[in-house]
């Protein structure tokens, strides 16, 4: 779908972008599209700075526009390495930048966050939620239900090519029927008292030897235990299964 978006499949029916048909107006379309692929590709030897400016002219922006995003995506101390002496999760917020210049009003990722170890993802996922909220759309795949949760407004599931389901972002867990369970150790006197604030508080919890298990939505892992404090019953320790 993303090669289709970006002219470089062909395709039955239409893709719009801001009106235009990416097929038959493609220029005019691309031009409102950032893009970072999943396997980024730079000139190794060129200093950040200078690939920054590299795209600016090849986009046909303002060459201090690559200073400002630089940035903006926290690399002007890193302006004057080479990109090979990137990390990746710099190489990532590089990628982020370039995708920026021409302040296109659409940014299309994939599985931006894959190759990225969890403070790279982290960082990357701060940075999309500022680009949000600066009011781009953005257009990104992944299998990482997190990040999903965390930056999707509406949610596309596609498999072999159909679209399997749409739903929010933050309904995708209950629509996938996706569920993490929580072993919460209590003292063995207040595990049926626990059992009952849950229950009445709407969750699935059962006991199981020393504790009480709980099913939870993957990003409420905590609720629970908040619950509990709020009657008073303290948790002495937790596990997620």
């Amino acid at each position: 779908a993303i090669k289709c978006l970006l002219g470089l499949l062909r395709y039955n029916g239409t893709i719009l972008v801001n009106g235009y048909d990416t097929y038959r107006q493609g220029r005019q379309a691309r031009r409102l599209l950032g893009y970072v692929p999943q396997e980024l590709a730079f000139y190794e030897e060129m200093s950040t700075l200078d690939t920054a400016r590299f795209f600016a002219q090849l986009k046909q922006a303002p060459r201090t526009e690559a200073v400002t995003l630089l940035s903006q995506v926290g690399l002007a101390e890193h302006a004057g390495k080479p990109v090979a002496a990137l990390s990746g999760g710099m190489k990532q917020r590089l990628a982020l930048a370039l995708a920026l210049l021409g302040d296109p009003p659409v940014l299309v990722l994939d599985e931006p966050t894959s190759n990225l170890d969890p403070a790279g993802r982290s960082q990357f996922l701060q940075l999309l939620a500022q680009v949000k909220a600066a009011g781009k759309t953005i257009l990104f795949t992944s299998h990482r239900l997190e990040e999903i949760e965390q930056i999707a407004d509406q949610v596309i599931v596609m498999e072999r090519g159909a679209v399997r389901l749409t739903c929010p972002g933050d309904e995708l867990a209950t629509a996938l029927g996706l569920r993490t369970t929580v072993k919460l150790h209590l003292p063995t006197g207040l595990l049926d008292n626990a059992l009952d604030v849950l229950q009445r508080a709407g969750y699935a919890a059962r006991r199981n030897g020393v504790g009480v298990l709980v099913d939870v939505h993957p990003g409420e892992k905590a609720q629970p235990i908040h619950t509990l404090n709020q009657a008073q019953i303290a948790v002495t320790d937790f596990e997620v299964e």
